[in-house]
Formats: structure tokens, sequence, C-alpha cells
């Protein structure tokens, strides 16, 4: 099954469509009780009037409700997932979803809003609940074989600050304005499979490296690649073995040694950042690293597989708005 914005439009003509179109991507045939865990035992709770049941405020709602036999509560589709307890309605949920999965640069929220008559509130919490879809799965592999890793800091220049901004300097940025207090990002790319896992760092050390990879890679059957950085050798004994490439020398691929599969996952990073974006707070800076992330080690996928694979992933990741912060 694959499809486009057009397609979508002529499909899901109605929410039942909505909800529909959802409970296939999700379940197939075999609808799940997000409440006890059990496949395939529910019955459809059919309105009377075939098409729709009154809600609690009395408006009409096509939402489709299932019944568990086993533990005899009721759901839906959008039940324990990112869309739970939202007033969005579904069909507006599936091509938002859409777009996140298919452009390459992400999309904005104030895009979202014009496109889709939203605050820009909802479209900005919309799209955050939709990026924790796009995290990776917490009981993912470590990495092995061939991983490059790389940093790149995310920001502006201190001294393109405007005279009248206020804000310190720590340490030895205080005397010398030109050293960046950027935010430090370290990916990690794996050969063998074309995964890209990247993180924010407190500061680029060869602790705070060490540690980073640690949590990614199985260091000793890691065979680690590298610019020219004096930190890695420092950690090199972790690993199966480390190879670097010298940028200072103008070398940039040696046999299989190469740090140009990171530097493409920045580029992209950091022209959808700069030109879609605009700017990204620090503090929701990982849930935007993730969704690259997503989209980088998909990018061998259709718009549709893309799509498939974030729907799969929404169960288990609500974000409450109270809870999450102002951007």
């Amino acid at each position: 099954m694959a499809f486009s914005i057009p397609e979508l439009a002529t499909k899901l003509q109605t929410e039942g469509d909505a909800y529909k179109f959802l409970e296939d991507l999700r379940w197939g045939e075999k609808p799940v009780c997000p409440h006890c865990g059990v496949v395939d035992d529910h019955y459809f709770l059919t309105p009377k009037n075939g098409q729709s049941r009154r809600t609690r405020t009395g408006t009409a709602s096509q939402r489709r409700v299932w019944k568990c036999r086993a533990c005899r509560k009721q759901f839906s589709v959008l039940t324990g997932t990112i869309f739970h307890g939202s007033k969005i309605p579904v069909r507006t949920w599936v091509f938002v979803v859409f777009e996140m999965a298919s452009s390459k640069n992400g999309v904005s929220a104030r895009e979202i809003e014009r496109k889709y008559d939203l605050t820009a509130k909802t479209a900005w919490f919309m799209l955050h609940r939709i990026r924790e879809a796009m995290k990776r799965d917490p009981i993912a592999g470590l990495l092995s074989g061939r991983v490059i890793a790389d940093e790149t800091y995310i920001g502006g220049k201190p001294k393109n600050r405007h005279r009248n901004d206020r804000r310190e300097r720590s340490g030895e940025r205080k005397q010398n304005p030109y050293l960046t207090d950027k935010t430090p990002v370290l990916a990690l790319v794996s050969r063998e499979t074309g995964e890209v896992r990247s993180r924010v760092l407190p500061t680029v050390t060869k602790d705070t490296l060490r540690d980073a990879i640690a949590e990614e890679a199985d260091m000793p059957n890691t065979h680690l690649h590298t610019d020219g950085s004096f930190r890695y050798p420092r950690i090199a004994h972790h690993f199966a073995s480390h190879s670097r490439v010298d940028h200072e020398a103008d070398e940039w691929v040696r046999d299989d040694v190469t740090t140009n599969h990171a530097e493409t996952y920045f580029s992209q990073l950091k022209r959808s950042i700069d030109g879609t974006h605009h700017h990204v707070s620090v503090e929701h800076l990982p849930r935007y690293l993730a969704e690259f992330d997503f989209r980088y080690s998909t990018h061998e996928n259709s718009d549709t597989e893309r799509m498939g694979r974030l729907v799969g992933n929404v169960a288990g990741r609500r974000l409450i708005y109270r809870d999450f912060g102002q951007a």
C-alpha cells in the first residue's frame, strides 16, 4: 500500500475513515488491547445509527470503539498513544504524521498552524508528540562493527550577539568572545546498517565521548572511524580498532575509513534547523535530533514505509502539555 497526500485526501473523507486507516497501519486485522495486551479477542461496538455516537458533550463522534473480552475495557486505536486525549481531528493527525515522515527538511510548527488552521501552541505540541514517537526504542541493541563518530555544534556564535545581550559566558569564554558556547552534538553512524544515533553532550572531552559511545555501541566489538580529533586516540584502547582520517591534510577517505556519512547527517540537520525551524532551544534539541535520526536511518524506505514504522511506534509515548514546558 503506497500513498501520497492527494491519495490520502481521497481515501480519508471522514473521521471514521481516518480511524480505520490508523487501525490498518497499527494492527492490521488483529486489534491489540492497550490495557491488557490481548491480541484479537475483542469486538467492535457498532453505533446505533451505524456511523456515529453521542459524546458526553452531546456532539456526534465517529470514533471507532472496541471492547476487550479479556479485561472488559473499551479502547480505540488512539488509546495510550501520542494521539491519546487530543481534540485535534484524527484526519488532521494522519496528514501531519505523513508530512513529518516524508519531509526531508522537517516541517515547522508555524507551517502546520497555517495549513491545518491550528493555534501555534497546538501545532508546536503536536509536532513534539510526533517526535516522541520518532525516538529510538529504549531496548534497541548496541551498535557494533564499523561505526563513525563525529561531533558538531548547534547554535549561534557569541560574537554575533547584540551588544545589549547580557547573557554571561562561562570560564575562558569570558576572556575570548570567539570561543563558542554552542551546544555540542555527537553522532554515531553504523556503516553496517546505516543507522545514526545522535545526542547532546554537556562538553566535548574524552570522558564525555567515551561515556556517550559506551551507551550506544558495544565498544570491544566496534571498529571506530573518526576524524583527526586528539580526543579519540585517548579512548582508542576501549575499541576493537581505531582508524581516522586527517582533514587538516585534506584527507577525507582512506580505503573504507571516512567520516563523510556523519558529516552528511550534520549538513542536513543544520540546513533544516536554519531553514525550516530557524531556532531550536537546547531544552528540546534532543527531540529534534530524534526526528532527524529517524528519517536518516530510514532514508532507504519509501514515505509510506516510513510512516508505517512511525505509526508503529506511537504506543506508550504519550506527552502531557502541562508537564512538558513551553517552547
